[in-house]
């Protein structure tokens, strides 16, 4: 699981907590959850070597993107912008962070484009015309059709996100089969600020999904 969104100490440590794989802070000035730097650096030093700590930015420089590895430690970069493949692939020589490149789906094209971008992951979110005319690039609280997910024939690992919540997920989980899911949205109380509850029961719908599909009835 990756809990995206994140913006402080205490949201940081209680995903790590419960098993998150990484934690994702927004570096893009339009997000409703964007990340300070000072609070970047007090998550990266916290969480280092516990969890994988992920940027996520929308059409950075990149300069800004390998100085933030830098400063900050990142392991992942998220890339929701409209960065093509060679500066994909930069961006990982330079840095050495492995790379997440995102797209928002809206039919079957949108996840087949994806196949161009070599990237260590691919992550696919709900498109929304109208976030899209404020600027925003994921976050929106939306889902896409799962079932587009079927057009993929990449086999760079899927990292599934748009509209997740512990109702929904383990049924997103069964028809996709994803390296991992990505939620902010479902696991807030306010952009930016995590909500212990949805959280744990988001958590939990997890593991129950986990257990349905292992035949030994055991959390994988």
């Amino acid at each position: 699981m990756k809990i995206c969104g994140v913006t402080n100490v205490a949201d940081a440590e209680l995903a790590s907590g419960l098993g998150a794989w990484a934690i994702g802070m927004i570096f893009y000035e339009r997000s409703p959850r964007r990340c300070s730097q000072p609070e970047a650096l007090a998550i990266t030093t916290a969480l280092r070597r516990r969890v994988e700590l992920c940027g996520v930015y929308v059409n950075a420089t990149l300069a800004q993107i390998e100085l933030d590895v830098d400063q900050l430690g990142l392991s992942l970069i998220q890339l929701h912008g409209d960065e093509g493949p060679a500066f994909c692939s930069e961006v990982k020589r330079r840095t050495g962070a492995r790379v997440i490149k995102a797209a928002q789906v809206a039919g079957p094209g949108d996840v087949r484009g994806l196949e161009r971008f070599h990237v260590d992951f691919h992550l696919l979110d709900a498109r929304s015309p109208a976030s899209a005319r404020r600027g925003m690039r994921g976050g929106t609280g939306e889902t896409f059709d799962w079932g587009l997910v079927g057009a993929r024939r990449s086999g760079v690992p899927l990292i599934l996100s748009g509209g997740l919540t512990a109702e929904n997920v383990a049924e997103a989980v069964s028809i996709t089969r994803p390296f991992a899911v990505d939620v902010a949205t479902g696991t807030e109380r306010a952009p930016g600020h995590k909500d212990p509850a949805k959280l744990g029961r988001f958590f939990a719908a997890i593991g129950g999904a986990d257990r349905r599909d292992d035949p030994a009835g055991s959390a994988t």
